[in-house]
């Protein structure tokens, strides 16, 4: 079956594991997930993932879900632009999550970026997705 959103089908993997409490969510790999999992580590909303090879030539990516006293870091997650209606923001219109509580994860022309990392190199993109 062909997948149209590969981003929100990992981002509703985590949502539906932190909903479960599991420690641990697999998900197939690619670049663009793995930069946005880069972000979600180095702003603390995950404990890290690491890339699965098979031997037929598939990877996944197995993702360390975080919690703080028994309730997930990650309180809320989504997709902002999707396949059928892109978001762009210009530097100046970078949105702010939760006033600066959340992240909002940009892909730009000098990567996949946070919106803190966006505003400090002056730079714009597509809103991938929200984090709170």
């Amino acid at each position: 079956m062909s997948m149209t959103d590969p981003l929100a089908d990992m981002l509703s993997r985590i949502r539906n594991a932190q909903a479960r409490r599991k420690s641990k969510v697999v998900s197939p790999a690619s670049n663009l997930r793995r930069r946005v999992l880069d972000v979600l580590e180095e702003e603390g909303f995950i404990r890290g993932y690491s890339r699965v090879e098979y031997p037929d030539g598939k990877a996944e990516l197995e993702i360390e879900l975080k919690y703080d006293n028994g309730e997930p870091v990650i309180r809320e997650i989504s997709r902002v632009s999707t396949p059928g209606r892109r978001v762009y923001s210009s530097v100046k219109e970078i949105p702010r999550v939760r006033n600066g509580l959340g992240v909002a994860i940009l892909s730009t022309p000098q990567g996949v970026l946070s919106d803190a990392q966006a505003r400090e190199r002056n730079v714009g993109g597509e809103v991938l997705c929200k984090v709170f």
